[in-house]
Protein backbone atom coordinates (compact mmCIF):
# COMPACT_ATOMS: atom_id res chain seq x y z
CA UNK A 1 0.00 0.00 0.00
CA UNK A 2 1.12 3.55 -0.60
CA UNK A 3 2.05 6.24 2.21
CA UNK A 4 0.83 9.52 0.65
CA UNK A 5 3.30 12.27 2.34
CA UNK A 6 3.21 13.42 5.60
CA UNK A 7 6.60 13.62 7.35
CA UNK A 8 9.90 15.32 6.18
CA UNK A 9 12.76 12.91 8.26
CA UNK A 10 15.60 13.67 9.36
CA UNK A 11 16.83 11.23 11.79
CA UNK A 12 18.97 9.75 14.42
CA UNK A 13 22.64 10.77 15.20
CA UNK A 14 24.50 7.74 15.02
CA UNK A 15 26.13 6.30 18.45
CA UNK A 16 28.57 7.67 20.62
CA UNK A 17 27.74 11.27 21.50
CA UNK A 18 30.34 12.28 23.09
CA UNK A 19 29.51 15.51 25.77
CA UNK A 20 32.61 17.32 27.49
CA UNK A 21 33.35 17.58 30.83
CA UNK A 22 34.14 21.59 30.95
CA UNK A 23 31.70 24.24 31.46
CA UNK A 24 29.59 25.47 28.86
CA UNK A 25 27.44 28.23 30.20
CA UNK A 26 28.22 30.00 33.59
CA UNK A 27 27.95 27.42 36.47
CA UNK A 28 24.77 27.25 38.45
CA UNK A 29 24.90 29.45 40.88
CA UNK A 30 26.19 31.98 38.81
CA UNK A 31 23.60 31.47 36.29
CA UNK A 32 20.81 32.05 38.52
CA UNK A 33 22.10 35.72 39.32
CA UNK A 34 21.54 36.66 35.59
CA UNK A 35 17.95 34.49 34.95
CA UNK A 36 15.75 32.27 37.28
CA UNK A 37 16.84 29.29 35.42
CA UNK A 38 16.58 27.24 38.37
CA UNK A 39 12.84 27.74 38.69
CA UNK A 40 12.25 27.55 34.73
CA UNK A 41 12.01 24.49 32.70
CA UNK A 42 13.35 23.09 28.86
CA UNK A 43 10.59 21.34 27.15
CA UNK A 44 11.50 20.74 23.47
CA UNK A 45 10.59 19.38 20.50
CA UNK A 46 12.02 18.48 17.18
CA UNK A 47 13.99 15.46 15.20
CA UNK A 48 16.18 13.41 17.36
CA UNK A 49 19.02 15.04 15.33
CA UNK A 50 19.34 17.35 17.92
CA UNK A 51 16.55 16.34 20.83
CA UNK A 52 18.77 13.92 22.38
CA UNK A 53 18.31 12.38 25.92
CA UNK A 54 22.17 13.74 26.91
CA UNK A 55 22.34 16.72 25.14
CA UNK A 56 19.61 17.59 27.37
CA UNK A 57 21.06 15.83 30.39
CA UNK A 58 24.40 17.54 29.92
CA UNK A 59 22.43 21.46 29.18
CA UNK A 60 20.11 20.54 32.19
CA UNK A 61 23.64 19.73 34.50
CA UNK A 62 25.40 22.85 33.39
CA UNK A 63 22.77 25.54 32.77
CA UNK A 64 20.69 24.16 36.63
CA UNK A 65 17.30 24.50 34.66
CA UNK A 66 14.92 22.45 37.25
CA UNK A 67 13.86 20.00 34.55
CA UNK A 68 14.42 18.98 30.82
CA UNK A 69 12.00 17.20 28.23
CA UNK A 70 12.43 16.49 24.66
CA UNK A 71 9.89 15.22 22.45
CA UNK A 72 11.16 13.31 19.14
CA UNK A 73 8.46 14.47 16.05
CA UNK A 74 8.89 14.54 12.53
CA UNK A 75 8.69 18.32 11.35
CA UNK A 76 4.81 18.07 9.85
CA UNK A 77 3.96 16.49 13.10
CA UNK A 78 5.59 19.01 15.47
CA UNK A 79 4.37 21.94 12.94
CA UNK A 80 0.64 20.99 13.29
CA UNK A 81 0.61 20.63 17.20
CA UNK A 82 2.33 23.90 17.51
CA UNK A 83 0.02 25.67 14.74
CA UNK A 84 -3.17 24.05 16.18
CA UNK A 85 -2.28 25.58 20.11
CA UNK A 86 0.07 23.45 21.78
CA UNK A 87 1.12 25.28 24.59
CA UNK A 88 3.51 22.24 25.89
CA UNK A 89 6.53 23.22 24.32
CA UNK A 90 9.23 26.15 25.21
CA UNK A 91 11.43 26.02 21.68
CA UNK A 92 10.87 23.89 18.14
CA UNK A 93 14.28 22.38 16.93
CA UNK A 94 13.28 23.06 13.35
CA UNK A 95 14.69 23.22 9.76
CA UNK A 96 14.88 26.68 8.68
CA UNK A 97 12.44 26.72 5.71
CA UNK A 98 9.82 25.34 7.89
CA UNK A 99 10.37 29.31 10.06
CA UNK A 100 7.70 31.02 7.81
CA UNK A 101 4.56 28.73 8.85
CA UNK A 102 5.31 30.09 12.31
CA UNK A 103 6.26 33.57 11.44
CA UNK A 104 3.11 34.28 9.55
CA UNK A 105 0.72 32.56 12.88
CA UNK A 106 3.07 34.72 15.18
CA UNK A 107 3.98 31.75 16.97
CA UNK A 108 7.68 32.74 17.41
CA UNK A 109 9.46 35.03 19.90
CA UNK A 110 12.77 36.22 18.57
CA UNK A 111 15.68 36.02 20.55
CA UNK A 112 18.28 38.98 20.96
CA UNK A 113 21.81 38.09 19.54
CA UNK A 114 23.01 40.23 22.59
CA UNK A 115 21.73 37.45 24.76
CA UNK A 116 23.79 35.03 23.14
CA UNK A 117 27.27 34.83 24.86
CA UNK A 118 28.63 32.61 21.57
CA UNK A 119 26.92 33.87 18.60
CA UNK A 120 30.44 36.13 18.12
CA UNK A 121 31.70 32.73 17.32
CA UNK A 122 29.00 31.86 14.36
CA UNK A 123 30.19 31.34 10.95
CA UNK A 124 29.83 33.84 8.22
CA UNK A 125 27.59 31.67 6.51
CA UNK A 126 24.81 32.47 8.97
CA UNK A 127 25.46 36.32 9.19
CA UNK A 128 26.12 37.64 5.14
CA UNK A 129 23.59 37.39 3.06
CA UNK A 130 24.70 37.26 -0.60
CA UNK A 131 23.50 40.52 -1.36
CA UNK A 132 22.21 39.06 -5.53
CA UNK A 133 20.31 36.24 -3.91
CA UNK A 134 16.20 36.93 -2.20
CA UNK A 135 16.96 36.50 1.74
CA UNK A 136 14.72 33.57 2.06
CA UNK A 137 16.65 31.78 -0.73
CA UNK A 138 19.44 31.85 2.06
CA UNK A 139 19.98 30.45 5.40
CA UNK A 140 21.58 34.05 6.37
CA UNK A 141 18.43 35.74 5.06
CA UNK A 142 15.94 33.17 6.58
CA UNK A 143 16.97 33.25 10.23
CA UNK A 144 17.42 37.10 10.96
CA UNK A 145 14.47 38.77 12.07
CA UNK A 146 15.38 42.28 11.35
CA UNK A 147 17.38 43.62 8.80
CA UNK A 148 20.11 44.89 11.53
CA UNK A 149 20.57 41.18 12.33
CA UNK A 150 19.89 41.89 16.08
CA UNK A 151 17.38 39.43 16.80
CA UNK A 152 16.74 35.74 14.82
CA UNK A 153 13.45 33.71 14.39
CA UNK A 154 16.04 30.76 14.66
CA UNK A 155 19.32 30.01 16.57
CA UNK A 156 21.36 27.95 14.06
CA UNK A 157 22.70 24.55 15.40
CA UNK A 158 23.21 21.52 12.89
CA UNK A 159 24.22 22.30 9.22
CA UNK A 160 25.02 20.30 6.24
CA UNK A 161 25.34 19.80 2.70
CA UNK A 162 23.94 16.73 1.39
CA UNK A 163 25.08 14.83 -1.85
CA UNK A 164 24.78 10.99 -2.80
CA UNK A 165 25.76 7.88 -1.13
CA UNK A 166 27.04 5.41 -4.01
CA UNK A 167 28.62 1.68 -3.64
CA UNK A 168 32.09 2.66 -4.93
CA UNK A 169 32.33 -0.80 -6.34
CA UNK A 170 29.52 -0.01 -8.58
CA UNK A 171 29.72 3.11 -9.54
CA UNK A 172 32.86 5.45 -10.02
CA UNK A 173 33.12 8.51 -8.60
CA UNK A 174 32.74 10.00 -12.42
CA UNK A 175 29.30 8.40 -12.45
CA UNK A 176 28.42 9.37 -8.93
CA UNK A 177 29.40 12.92 -9.00
CA UNK A 178 25.85 14.14 -10.49
CA UNK A 179 22.38 14.48 -9.23
CA UNK A 180 21.62 12.38 -12.56
CA UNK A 181 22.94 9.11 -11.60
CA UNK A 182 19.82 9.06 -9.43
CA UNK A 183 17.76 8.79 -12.61
CA UNK A 184 20.22 6.86 -14.34
CA UNK A 185 18.25 3.81 -16.52
CA UNK A 186 21.66 1.87 -15.61
CA UNK A 187 20.97 1.46 -12.07
CA UNK A 188 17.65 0.63 -12.59
CA UNK A 189 16.30 -0.89 -9.83
CA UNK A 190 18.83 -0.06 -7.40
CA UNK A 191 18.47 3.80 -6.75
CA UNK A 192 17.04 5.12 -3.66
CA UNK A 193 14.89 8.56 -3.45
CA UNK A 194 14.21 10.76 -0.32
CA UNK A 195 10.14 10.75 0.59
CA UNK A 196 10.45 14.28 1.19
CA UNK A 197 9.03 16.20 -1.41
CA UNK A 198 11.31 19.08 -0.71
CA UNK A 199 14.67 17.02 -1.09
CA UNK A 200 13.41 15.05 -3.77
CA UNK A 201 11.87 17.24 -6.09
CA UNK A 202 14.74 19.93 -6.28
CA UNK A 203 17.05 16.63 -6.98
CA UNK A 204 15.46 16.19 -9.73
CA UNK A 205 15.23 19.46 -10.77
CA UNK A 206 19.10 19.87 -10.50
CA UNK A 207 19.02 16.70 -12.74
CA UNK A 208 17.05 17.91 -14.99
CA UNK A 209 18.59 21.04 -15.60
CA UNK A 210 21.60 18.97 -16.11
CA UNK A 211 19.96 17.10 -18.80
CA UNK A 212 18.44 20.14 -20.94
CA UNK A 213 15.39 18.80 -19.70
CA UNK A 214 15.00 22.29 -17.56
CA UNK A 215 16.88 25.20 -16.76
CA UNK A 216 15.10 26.12 -13.18
CA UNK A 217 17.32 28.88 -11.67
CA UNK A 218 16.51 27.98 -8.17
CA UNK A 219 15.76 24.11 -7.59
CA UNK A 220 14.02 25.21 -3.92
CA UNK A 221 11.90 27.25 -5.30
CA UNK A 222 10.01 25.98 -7.88
CA UNK A 223 7.33 27.70 -9.77
CA UNK A 224 4.02 25.45 -10.11
CA UNK A 225 4.92 24.75 -14.19
CA UNK A 226 8.48 23.64 -12.60
CA UNK A 227 6.42 21.34 -10.03
CA UNK A 228 4.54 19.94 -12.90
CA UNK A 229 7.41 18.96 -14.80
CA UNK A 230 9.84 17.65 -12.32
CA UNK A 231 6.96 15.41 -11.04
CA UNK A 232 5.99 14.29 -14.06
CA UNK A 233 9.73 13.23 -14.86
CA UNK A 234 9.68 11.84 -11.62
CA UNK A 235 6.74 9.84 -12.22
CA UNK A 236 7.61 8.57 -15.60
CA UNK A 237 11.35 7.09 -13.92
CA UNK A 238 8.73 5.34 -10.88
CA UNK A 239 6.90 3.70 -13.61
CA UNK A 240 9.95 2.59 -15.38
CA UNK A 241 11.58 0.86 -11.96
CA UNK A 242 14.15 3.30 -11.24
CA UNK A 243 13.80 3.22 -7.87
CA UNK A 244 14.39 0.21 -4.95
CA UNK A 245 12.73 1.97 -2.83
CA UNK A 246 11.31 5.57 -1.21
CA UNK A 247 13.30 5.74 1.84
CA UNK A 248 12.43 7.58 5.17
CA UNK A 249 14.55 6.92 7.84
CA UNK A 250 17.95 6.89 8.71
CA UNK A 251 17.87 3.07 9.52
CA UNK A 252 16.15 2.75 6.61
CA UNK A 253 19.23 4.60 4.51
CA UNK A 254 21.44 2.56 5.93
CA UNK A 255 20.23 -1.07 5.79
CA UNK A 256 19.69 -0.53 2.02
CA UNK A 257 23.14 1.18 1.60
CA UNK A 258 24.97 -1.92 3.63
CA UNK A 259 23.00 -4.54 1.62
CA UNK A 260 23.29 -3.32 -1.51
CA UNK A 261 19.95 -3.33 -2.82
CA UNK A 262 20.45 0.36 -3.30
CA UNK A 263 24.03 1.32 -4.80
CA UNK A 264 23.29 5.05 -5.59
CA UNK A 265 21.33 7.56 -3.84
CA UNK A 266 20.33 10.46 -2.32
CA UNK A 267 21.81 10.54 0.99
CA UNK A 268 22.70 12.14 4.23
CA UNK A 269 26.76 11.95 5.28
CA UNK A 270 26.39 10.20 8.58
CA UNK A 271 25.02 7.42 6.86
CA UNK A 272 27.57 7.12 4.14
CA UNK A 273 29.72 7.23 7.55
CA UNK A 274 27.21 4.29 9.38
CA UNK A 275 27.59 1.84 6.44
CA UNK A 276 31.07 2.39 6.28
CA UNK A 277 31.59 1.72 9.71
CA UNK A 278 30.01 -2.01 9.13
CA UNK A 279 33.02 -2.76 7.05
CA UNK A 280 31.12 -1.92 3.78
CA UNK A 281 31.71 0.23 0.53
CA UNK A 282 30.44 3.54 0.50
CA UNK A 283 31.38 6.92 -0.16
CA UNK A 284 29.72 10.37 -0.43
CA UNK A 285 29.49 12.38 -4.10
CA UNK A 286 30.77 15.39 -4.72
CA UNK A 287 27.97 16.21 -7.16
CA UNK A 288 28.97 18.91 -10.27
CA UNK A 289 25.88 20.53 -9.83
CA UNK A 290 26.44 21.57 -6.15
CA UNK A 291 25.33 20.57 -2.84
CA UNK A 292 21.82 20.72 -1.38
CA UNK A 293 22.09 23.26 1.73
CA UNK A 294 20.14 23.15 5.18
CA UNK A 295 20.22 24.26 8.91
CA UNK A 296 18.69 23.24 12.02
CA UNK A 297 17.99 25.01 15.10
CA UNK A 298 15.95 26.48 17.93
CA UNK A 299 13.03 28.22 17.40
CA UNK A 300 11.84 29.99 20.26
CA UNK A 301 8.10 29.39 21.28
CA UNK A 302 6.20 32.74 21.86
CA UNK A 303 3.93 30.93 24.20
CA UNK A 304 6.93 30.05 26.72
CA UNK A 305 7.14 30.73 30.08
CA UNK A 306 10.42 29.82 30.16
CA UNK A 307 12.30 32.03 27.92
CA UNK A 308 15.48 32.61 29.60
CA UNK A 309 15.83 28.75 29.56
CA UNK A 310 15.26 28.65 26.18
CA UNK A 311 17.30 31.46 24.88
CA UNK A 312 20.25 29.51 27.47
CA UNK A 313 19.45 26.47 25.39
CA UNK A 314 20.15 28.17 22.34
CA UNK A 315 23.49 29.36 23.21
CA UNK A 316 24.44 25.81 24.81
CA UNK A 317 24.46 24.80 21.36
CA UNK A 318 26.70 27.10 20.42
CA UNK A 319 29.49 26.08 22.85
CA UNK A 320 31.41 23.77 22.26
CA UNK A 321 31.17 20.01 23.32
CA UNK A 322 27.49 19.86 21.99
CA UNK A 323 29.21 20.89 18.69
CA UNK A 324 31.81 17.53 19.05
CA UNK A 325 28.72 15.27 19.23
CA UNK A 326 27.80 16.86 15.70
CA UNK A 327 31.33 17.22 14.17
CA UNK A 328 31.99 13.07 14.67
CA UNK A 329 28.93 11.99 13.15
CA UNK A 330 29.54 14.15 9.53
CA UNK A 331 27.01 17.30 10.62
CA UNK A 332 29.19 20.89 11.30
CA UNK A 333 28.40 23.45 13.73
CA UNK A 334 27.62 26.72 12.68
CA UNK A 335 29.81 27.97 15.62
CA UNK A 336 33.61 27.94 15.50
CA UNK A 337 33.66 26.82 19.06
CA UNK A 338 34.55 23.55 18.63
CA UNK A 339 37.63 24.49 17.42
CA UNK A 340 38.68 25.02 20.53
CA UNK A 341 37.22 21.69 22.46
CA UNK A 342 37.97 19.43 19.68
CA UNK A 343 40.86 17.38 19.71
CA UNK A 344 42.87 19.17 17.17
CA UNK A 345 43.51 16.31 14.72
CA UNK A 346 39.90 15.38 14.36
CA UNK A 347 39.15 18.83 14.03
CA UNK A 348 41.76 19.18 10.86
CA UNK A 349 40.42 15.96 9.50
CA UNK A 350 35.90 17.34 10.03
CA UNK A 351 36.84 20.56 9.18
CA UNK A 352 39.68 21.11 7.01
CA UNK A 353 40.43 18.25 4.88
CA UNK A 354 42.83 16.77 6.24
CA UNK A 355 43.88 12.85 6.68
CA UNK A 356 43.00 11.13 9.27
CA UNK A 357 45.17 10.38 12.25
CA UNK A 358 45.47 7.49 14.24
CA UNK A 359 43.24 4.13 15.21
CA UNK A 360 40.59 3.31 13.53
CA UNK A 361 37.19 4.49 14.16
CA UNK A 362 33.83 4.02 12.63
CA UNK A 363 35.33 2.79 9.31
CA UNK A 364 37.93 5.72 9.14
CA UNK A 365 41.17 4.65 8.85
CA UNK A 366 44.70 6.50 9.21
CA UNK A 367 44.80 8.28 6.04
CA UNK A 368 41.37 8.50 4.93
CA UNK A 369 40.25 11.83 3.77
CA UNK A 370 36.47 13.04 4.40
CA UNK A 371 34.54 12.66 1.23
CA UNK A 372 33.82 15.91 -0.42
CA UNK A 373 37.24 17.78 1.59
CA UNK A 374 37.32 20.60 4.03
CA UNK A 375 33.94 22.42 5.06
CA UNK A 376 35.11 25.74 3.01
CA UNK A 377 35.05 23.53 -0.17
CA UNK A 378 32.17 22.15 0.07
CA UNK A 379 30.65 25.63 1.00
CA UNK A 380 31.63 26.86 -1.93
CA UNK A 381 29.68 24.25 -3.96
CA UNK A 382 26.07 25.01 -3.01
CA UNK A 383 23.81 24.59 -5.71
CA UNK A 384 20.59 25.97 -3.37
CA UNK A 385 19.57 26.51 0.15
CA UNK A 386 16.28 24.64 1.37
CA UNK A 387 13.43 27.48 1.49
CA UNK A 388 9.69 26.75 2.14
CA UNK A 389 8.31 27.34 -1.80
CA UNK A 390 5.69 29.61 -2.84
CA UNK A 391 3.42 27.03 -4.33
CA UNK A 392 4.57 24.28 -1.42
CA UNK A 393 0.64 23.32 -1.55
CA UNK A 394 0.70 22.48 -5.19
CA UNK A 395 4.05 20.68 -4.47
CA UNK A 396 2.52 18.34 -2.00
CA UNK A 397 -0.88 18.15 -4.38
CA UNK A 398 1.65 16.81 -7.29
CA UNK A 399 3.91 14.89 -4.78
CA UNK A 400 1.04 12.62 -3.53
CA UNK A 401 -0.02 12.22 -7.19
CA UNK A 402 4.00 10.80 -7.53
CA UNK A 403 3.33 8.72 -4.31
CA UNK A 404 0.52 6.79 -5.90
CA UNK A 405 1.69 6.56 -9.80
Amino acid sequence: MTTRFDASRRHTLAQGLALGSGALLPAGAALAQMVPLAKQQLRTIGLSVTVQERILADFKAQSGVAKTVGTAATHPDAQTRILSGAKDFDIWETNAERLPALVMTNKLTPVPTAALKHWGQIRDTFTRPDPKLPAKAQIAGQIRADAAQTALYMVPTVYNYDSIGYHPGVLSAEEANSWTALFDKKWKGRSGLNTDPLIATGEAILAMNSLGLSDVKNPGNPNKKEIDEAIGFLISKKKQGQFRALWGDFGELVNLLASGEMVVCDAWQPAVMAVKAQGRPCKYATPKEGYRAWAIGVAVLATTPHREAAIAYADYWLSGPPAIAVSEQGYYSPSTSVRQVMAPQKYAFWYEGAPWVGATERGIREGDLRDGGALAQRAAQVAYWHQWPDSYDHLVQKWNEFLTA
